[in-house]
């Protein structure tokens, strides 16, 4: 029994449940955006599944394939695959299948929703993962639009199209991906140089990358609240919307100004939070409606 616990811990590492968890929150918070008179708790859940298995399994793959950067890593060599306490074959599969079933399960929910989920998966694996995250710093633009399709495909799935609010919802995420990565790619720029992968700190300098981090967040708060206005989000729900993006906005801003170690991990954990807190902001406003 305790070996197959232990199993099953190595597992959930491989998904980063973290990032996941986020990720999946979004994909629900654009299915409960549509207000879907007919949903039932059924199809919610079907939702959920078919999301946590496409998403946990692209990134199992993703573990896979930079298995050899990560062993270079010092905060990433003791994950399961660099590590040696999973072999490759089974990583493989396990993501391959849970994947397979994601897409499948979406599929058979509703094409478009089916299609979307798929390329969300394509566009973190192929296009980002393995195409060109280790040619250019540019890949975070595939690694943004991968992380867009969740919230894109959960809206898709309650309203039966692809509308504006859902490419709004989406672009809030794009944009809000090269906050969370940058500032994290300024953190551990060392250790990526040491492992052969181009990030916009070790590439464009330092100052530009918290440039681009302040226009990009600017921009995923613009996105976001015009999205919320979109759906009619409550005003109290908004005005508490309105002053965490001003704060996140504000945190990114003086980053770039002062350039502390220090403001940079505040402005990670801040993208992170705000983030969390406006899905959040968005369901229960929409609930309350």
């Amino acid at each position: 029994m305790n070996a197959i616990l232990s199993r099953l811990r190595m597992y959930w590492a491989l998904t980063k449940s973290l990032q996941t968890g986020l990720l999946l929150v979004t994909g629900l918070v654009g299915y409960f955006s549509a207000r879907c008179p007919w949903h039932s708790n059924e199809l919610v859940l079907a939702l959920g599944v078919t999301l946590f298995l496409a998403i946990a399994g692209s990134t199992v793959l993703n573990m896979v394939w930079d298995r050899d950067i990560d062993a270079k890593m010092l905060r990433a060599c003791q994950r399961p695959l660099p590590a040696g306490r999973i072999s490759v074959r089974e990583a493989t599969v396990l993501g391959s299948v849970m994947v397979l079933l994601g897409i499948g399960g979406a599929w058979w929910l509703h094409p478009l929703y089916g299609a979307l989920v798929l390329a969300g998966s394509f566009f973190d694996v192929v296009m980002y993962t393995m195409w060109l995250k280790r040619r250019t710093p540019w890949s975070i633009v595939w690694g943004g639009i991968a992380g867009a399709m969740p919230i894109l495909a959960g809206r898709a799935l309650g309203t039966g199209q692809v509308d504006a609010i859902g490419i709004l919802l989406a672009l809030a995420i794009l944009f809000w991906i090269p906050t969370h990565i940058l500032t994290f790619g300024i953190k551990y720029a060392d250790q990526y140089r040491a492992a052969g992968v181009p990030i916009f700190p070790n590439t464009y300098g330092e100052w530009l990358t918290r440039v681009m981090v302040g226009l990009s967040t600017a921009l995923a708060v613009v996105a976001m609240l015009v999205a919320a206005w979109q759906i009619r989000l409550p005003w109290n729900y908004f005005h508490l919307a309105l002053w965490l993006g001003g704060a996140l906005v504000g945190t990114a801003v003086w980053s770039a100004v002062r350039q502390s170690p220090t403001l940079n991990f505040v402005l990670y954990k801040f993208a992170s939070l705000y983030m969390l807190a406006a899905m959040i902001l968005i369901m229960l406003g929409v609930l309350e409606f």
